[in-house]
């Protein structure tokens, strides 16, 4: 058996970030599923695992060594803050101008294409939670991982540890995760109908950015910064 079948979706991705394109084609869950073996991913897309072998091994091929940033090996304090000023702020621009397109469209259209209605509900109960969530990573989360790095906070076997925040932010990833299939369904794959307006097919597109950007984002908690703010504690523990 090929030991890539038994290795992590999210740890084959933090090995290589260009496989993440292979994963995102055949709709394989990188991020809030990155603790899921490759083989029993493939089984639960239904896909074949010899064909998405085969992509990543094309995708390691064409790979270039000098090209964007190994998370795994940056601090933890660099890819904390690389996660606020990318995802976070992206974040911050992005969902008060999707809500009030989602708004818009719902308004518009709802009449005679009830799921925009749906959409816009679920669009805005994931916006509070995601700004939320990032909320308490920025105010709570990363700081305790950025003083664990500087060698300091509470340590020992009767301090609180880092795994309970962790746990908690993973949980609401899983939400945020759930939402996102929800939209995808509610949007036939984020495809407007034949007589779309402009807002409704921009709403769309837009949707599907959020989407892929979400999931590199969720990717890089889950499956880099989570686990080595883990180990880091043990290792001072």
């Amino acid at each position: 058996m090929n030991s890539k079948l038994l290795e992590t979706v999210g740890r084959l991705v933090a090995q290589n970030p260009a496989r993440a394109r292979v994963f995102e084609k055949h709709r394989i869950d990188y991020c809030c599923g990155g603790k899921l073996p490759l083989g029993d991913a493939c089984e639960r897309r239904k896909v074949s695992a010899e064909e998405i072998l085969a992509e990543l091994e094309s995708c390691d091929a064409a790979r270039d060594d000098g090209a964007g940033t190994d998370w795994t090996q940056v601090p933890l304090t660099e890819l904390a803050d690389h996660i606020v000023a990318t995802h976070h702020d992206y974040l911050r621009g992005e969902l008060p101008r999707l809500e009030m397109m989602a708004a818009r469209v719902a308004k518009v259209h709802g009449d005679h294409a009830p799921d925009t209605i749906e959409l816009h509900q679920v669009f805005a109960a994931l916006r509070r939670e995601l700004e939320e969530h990032t909320m308490k990573e920025e105010e709570i989360l990363f700081p305790w991982i950025r003083r664990m790095e500087r060698g300091g906070g509470p340590a020992g076997p009767m301090a609180p540890s880092v795994a309970n925040p962790i746990r908690c932010m993973e949980q609401e990833h899983d939400a945020a995760g759930a939402a996102l299939e929800k939209m995808r369904a509610l949007t036939n794959d984020f495809t407007p109908p034949a007589d779309a307006c402009n807002t409704w097919r921009v709403l769309y597109a837009a949707l599907d950015g959020l989407e892929q950007d979400m999931h590199t984002h969720i990717h890089k908690e889950n499956s880099i910064l989570f686990p080595r703010a883990l180990q880091l504690e043990e290792a001072c523990v």
